[in-house]
Protein backbone atom coordinates (compact mmCIF):
# COMPACT_ATOMS: atom_id res chain seq x y z
CA UNK A 1 0.00 0.00 0.00
CA UNK A 2 1.15 3.43 -1.17
CA UNK A 3 2.18 5.68 1.65
CA UNK A 4 0.34 9.45 1.89
CA UNK A 5 2.77 12.24 3.24
CA UNK A 6 1.21 15.11 5.14
CA UNK A 7 4.41 17.01 6.07
CA UNK A 8 7.78 16.81 7.32
CA UNK A 9 8.73 17.87 11.51
CA UNK A 10 12.14 17.64 13.49
CA UNK A 11 11.92 14.59 14.99
CA UNK A 12 11.84 16.09 18.71
CA UNK A 13 8.20 17.34 17.38
CA UNK A 14 5.71 15.97 19.77
CA UNK A 15 3.37 13.50 18.13
CA UNK A 16 0.09 14.35 17.22
CA UNK A 17 -3.41 14.25 19.25
CA UNK A 18 -4.39 10.44 19.30
CA UNK A 19 -8.14 11.58 17.63
CA UNK A 20 -6.78 13.53 14.97
CA UNK A 21 -7.60 11.28 11.55
CA UNK A 22 -6.37 11.74 7.87
CA UNK A 23 -7.81 11.30 4.79
CA UNK A 24 -9.89 8.39 3.22
CA UNK A 25 -13.18 6.79 4.69
CA UNK A 26 -12.59 5.51 7.51
CA UNK A 27 -10.02 7.90 8.18
CA UNK A 28 -6.37 6.70 8.18
CA UNK A 29 -4.50 6.83 11.04
CA UNK A 30 -1.92 9.12 11.00
CA UNK A 31 1.73 7.49 11.66
CA UNK A 32 5.35 9.75 12.87
CA UNK A 33 7.74 8.04 10.15
CA UNK A 34 11.04 9.26 11.75
CA UNK A 35 14.87 8.86 10.04
CA UNK A 36 17.65 10.97 11.70
CA UNK A 37 16.74 14.30 12.93
CA UNK A 38 13.67 14.48 10.98
CA UNK A 39 10.28 12.71 11.26
CA UNK A 40 7.29 12.25 8.54
CA UNK A 41 3.25 12.69 9.26
CA UNK A 42 2.15 9.97 6.94
CA UNK A 43 -0.29 7.70 6.46
CA UNK A 44 -1.57 4.56 4.40
CA UNK A 45 -2.87 6.45 1.43
CA UNK A 46 -6.82 5.04 0.31
CA UNK A 47 -7.31 4.11 -3.25
CA UNK A 48 -8.57 6.41 -5.45
CA UNK A 49 -8.04 9.56 -3.33
CA UNK A 50 -9.82 12.90 -5.18
CA UNK A 51 -9.41 16.16 -3.90
CA UNK A 52 -13.07 16.44 -2.73
CA UNK A 53 -13.84 18.94 0.91
CA UNK A 54 -13.74 16.45 2.90
CA UNK A 55 -10.07 15.34 1.49
CA UNK A 56 -8.43 18.19 1.35
CA UNK A 57 -10.36 19.47 5.39
CA UNK A 58 -8.47 16.01 6.41
CA UNK A 59 -5.01 16.89 4.70
CA UNK A 60 -5.06 20.90 6.67
CA UNK A 61 -6.35 19.46 9.62
CA UNK A 62 -3.38 17.13 10.22
CA UNK A 63 -1.10 20.17 9.68
CA UNK A 64 -3.17 22.64 11.74
CA UNK A 65 -2.83 20.38 14.84
CA UNK A 66 0.86 19.20 14.02
CA UNK A 67 1.53 23.03 13.20
CA UNK A 68 0.33 24.11 16.41
CA UNK A 69 2.75 22.41 17.99
CA UNK A 70 5.99 23.46 16.35
CA UNK A 71 7.42 24.06 12.62
CA UNK A 72 5.67 21.82 10.02
CA UNK A 73 6.70 21.68 6.19
CA UNK A 74 3.90 21.18 4.84
CA UNK A 75 3.38 18.47 1.70
CA UNK A 76 0.80 19.37 -1.24
CA UNK A 77 -2.93 17.49 -1.46
CA UNK A 78 -1.96 13.95 -2.71
CA UNK A 79 1.49 13.26 -2.22
CA UNK A 80 2.14 10.12 -2.18
CA UNK A 81 4.91 7.91 -1.77
CA UNK A 82 5.57 4.09 -2.64
CA UNK A 83 6.14 2.92 0.73
CA UNK A 84 7.51 3.97 4.15
CA UNK A 85 11.43 3.54 2.92
CA UNK A 86 10.55 5.51 0.19
CA UNK A 87 10.11 8.38 2.02
CA UNK A 88 12.79 7.80 5.09
CA UNK A 89 15.20 7.91 2.05
CA UNK A 90 14.21 11.17 0.80
CA UNK A 91 14.41 12.36 4.34
CA UNK A 92 18.02 10.64 4.78
CA UNK A 93 18.82 12.11 1.38
CA UNK A 94 17.78 15.75 1.98
CA UNK A 95 18.22 15.78 5.74
CA UNK A 96 20.27 19.27 5.82
CA UNK A 97 18.42 20.90 3.25
CA UNK A 98 14.63 20.19 5.36
CA UNK A 99 16.47 20.95 8.88
CA UNK A 100 17.70 24.00 7.72
CA UNK A 101 13.87 24.77 5.82
CA UNK A 102 12.48 23.80 9.22
CA UNK A 103 14.97 26.53 11.24
CA UNK A 104 13.63 29.22 9.02
CA UNK A 105 10.19 28.82 8.87
CA UNK A 106 10.04 27.75 12.36
CA UNK A 107 7.12 30.61 14.68
CA UNK A 108 5.84 31.84 11.36
CA UNK A 109 2.80 31.70 8.94
CA UNK A 110 1.87 32.29 5.35
CA UNK A 111 -1.29 34.49 4.66
CA UNK A 112 -2.76 34.50 1.27
CA UNK A 113 -4.33 37.82 -0.55
CA UNK A 114 -6.21 37.69 -3.18
CA UNK A 115 -7.44 40.70 -4.45
CA UNK A 116 -10.04 42.19 -7.45
CA UNK A 117 -12.01 45.02 -8.33
CA UNK A 118 -15.44 45.71 -7.62
CA UNK A 119 -16.65 46.14 -10.84
CA UNK A 120 -18.96 49.81 -10.18
CA UNK A 121 -16.29 51.37 -8.03
CA UNK A 122 -13.32 50.89 -10.70
CA UNK A 123 -15.64 52.24 -13.18
CA UNK A 124 -16.43 55.55 -11.13
CA UNK A 125 -12.48 55.90 -10.52
CA UNK A 126 -11.62 55.31 -13.90
CA UNK A 127 -13.81 58.04 -14.72
CA UNK A 128 -13.11 60.37 -12.32
CA UNK A 129 -9.09 60.24 -13.04
CA UNK A 130 -9.51 60.24 -16.97
CA UNK A 131 -10.82 63.67 -18.34
CA UNK A 132 -10.82 62.08 -22.02
CA UNK A 133 -13.13 58.92 -21.12
CA UNK A 134 -15.27 61.40 -18.72
CA UNK A 135 -15.82 63.78 -22.00
CA UNK A 136 -16.64 60.77 -24.70
CA UNK A 137 -19.12 59.90 -21.76
CA UNK A 138 -20.82 63.07 -21.77
CA UNK A 139 -20.73 63.92 -25.24
CA UNK A 140 -22.64 60.22 -25.93
CA UNK A 141 -24.95 60.47 -22.87
CA UNK A 142 -26.25 64.52 -24.83
CA UNK A 143 -26.21 62.46 -28.10
CA UNK A 144 -28.45 60.05 -26.74
CA UNK A 145 -25.86 57.04 -26.48
CA UNK A 146 -24.02 58.31 -29.63
CA UNK A 147 -23.07 55.82 -32.49
CA UNK A 148 -22.12 52.84 -32.73
CA UNK A 149 -18.68 53.52 -33.51
CA UNK A 150 -18.37 56.19 -30.63
CA UNK A 151 -19.55 53.56 -28.12
CA UNK A 152 -17.25 51.10 -29.33
CA UNK A 153 -14.59 53.69 -29.00
CA UNK A 154 -15.74 54.61 -25.29
CA UNK A 155 -15.86 50.93 -24.50
CA UNK A 156 -12.47 50.48 -25.46
CA UNK A 157 -11.06 53.06 -23.92
CA UNK A 158 -12.42 51.99 -20.84
CA UNK A 159 -11.38 48.70 -20.84
CA UNK A 160 -7.78 49.86 -21.60
CA UNK A 161 -7.91 52.11 -18.42
CA UNK A 162 -9.17 49.16 -16.04
CA UNK A 163 -6.20 47.14 -17.24
CA UNK A 164 -4.23 49.68 -16.20
CA UNK A 165 -5.57 49.90 -13.09
CA UNK A 166 -5.18 46.52 -12.82
CA UNK A 167 -1.66 46.76 -12.89
CA UNK A 168 -1.36 49.93 -10.60
CA UNK A 169 -2.96 47.70 -8.15
CA UNK A 170 -1.39 44.53 -8.57
CA UNK A 171 2.08 45.96 -7.41
CA UNK A 172 0.15 48.42 -5.15
CA UNK A 173 -0.92 45.49 -3.10
CA UNK A 174 2.60 43.41 -2.88
CA UNK A 175 4.48 46.98 -1.99
CA UNK A 176 1.85 47.68 0.48
CA UNK A 177 2.02 44.57 2.50
CA UNK A 178 5.91 43.53 1.67
CA UNK A 179 7.29 45.36 4.56
CA UNK A 180 5.17 43.83 6.87
CA UNK A 181 6.23 40.42 6.19
CA UNK A 182 9.38 37.97 6.24
CA UNK A 183 8.86 36.75 2.37
CA UNK A 184 6.69 37.24 -0.22
CA UNK A 185 5.86 34.94 -2.77
CA UNK A 186 3.77 35.45 -6.14
CA UNK A 187 1.37 32.95 -7.05
CA UNK A 188 0.05 31.98 -10.26
CA UNK A 189 -2.66 34.39 -12.30
CA UNK A 190 -5.77 32.88 -12.08
CA UNK A 191 -9.39 33.10 -10.97
CA UNK A 192 -9.89 36.54 -12.29
CA UNK A 193 -7.78 37.49 -9.56
CA UNK A 194 -5.95 40.75 -10.29
CA UNK A 195 -2.96 40.02 -7.33
CA UNK A 196 -2.69 36.25 -5.61
CA UNK A 197 0.02 36.58 -3.45
CA UNK A 198 1.25 35.27 0.07
CA UNK A 199 3.04 36.40 2.50
CA UNK A 200 5.49 34.58 5.03
CA UNK A 201 4.55 36.31 8.45
CA UNK A 202 6.11 35.91 11.87
CA UNK A 203 3.33 35.17 14.72
CA UNK A 204 4.39 37.98 16.66
CA UNK A 205 3.68 40.57 13.37
CA UNK A 206 0.69 38.83 12.73
CA UNK A 207 -0.93 41.97 13.82
CA UNK A 208 1.28 44.34 12.22
CA UNK A 209 0.24 42.84 8.96
CA UNK A 210 -3.54 42.65 9.30
CA UNK A 211 -3.44 45.96 10.32
CA UNK A 212 -1.42 46.84 7.13
CA UNK A 213 -4.05 44.79 5.06
CA UNK A 214 -7.10 47.08 6.65
CA UNK A 215 -5.39 49.80 6.04
CA UNK A 216 -4.84 48.74 2.35
CA UNK A 217 -8.54 48.09 2.42
CA UNK A 218 -9.31 51.83 3.68
CA UNK A 219 -6.76 53.33 0.83
CA UNK A 220 -8.32 51.53 -2.16
CA UNK A 221 -11.97 50.69 -1.36
CA UNK A 222 -12.54 50.22 -5.58
CA UNK A 223 -10.88 46.56 -4.00
CA UNK A 224 -12.33 43.33 -2.91
CA UNK A 225 -9.48 42.15 -0.53
CA UNK A 226 -9.99 38.09 0.31
CA UNK A 227 -7.52 37.08 3.26
CA UNK A 228 -6.82 33.44 3.87
CA UNK A 229 -4.54 32.44 7.02
CA UNK A 230 -2.83 31.94 9.29
CA UNK A 231 -1.90 28.60 6.66
CA UNK A 232 1.23 26.16 6.88
CA UNK A 233 3.90 28.31 4.63
CA UNK A 234 2.72 25.95 1.57
CA UNK A 235 4.31 28.51 -0.78
CA UNK A 236 7.66 28.50 1.34
CA UNK A 237 8.74 24.89 1.50
CA UNK A 238 11.69 25.75 -1.16
CA UNK A 239 12.34 21.68 -1.76
CA UNK A 240 15.25 22.61 -3.78
CA UNK A 241 16.15 22.96 -7.65
CA UNK A 242 13.88 21.37 -9.89
CA UNK A 243 11.04 20.53 -7.35
CA UNK A 244 7.73 22.04 -7.24
CA UNK A 245 6.89 23.54 -3.70
CA UNK A 246 5.53 21.52 -1.37
CA UNK A 247 6.80 18.47 -3.05
CA UNK A 248 9.81 15.55 -2.14
CA UNK A 249 12.04 14.00 -4.54
CA UNK A 250 10.60 10.65 -4.77
CA UNK A 251 6.74 11.36 -3.99
CA UNK A 252 4.23 11.72 -6.62
CA UNK A 253 1.41 13.61 -6.41
CA UNK A 254 -1.95 11.87 -6.51
CA UNK A 255 -3.57 13.39 -9.58
CA UNK A 256 -0.83 12.89 -11.77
Amino acid sequence: MSTYVYGITAGSHPSLPSAVGGVGDPPRPIRVLKEGGLAALVSDAPEGLRPKRKELLAHSNVLAEAGAAGCVLPMRFGSLAPDDDTVAGVLAERAEHYQERLTALDGKVEYNIKASHSEEAVLHRVLSENPEIRAITEANRRADGGTYEERLRLGEMVVAAVKVQEAEDATDVQHTLEPAADAVSVGPDSGGWLANVSFLVGREGVETFLTAVEQLRKGHPHLDLRVNGPLPPYSFVDPGPADPAGTMTGVQSAEE
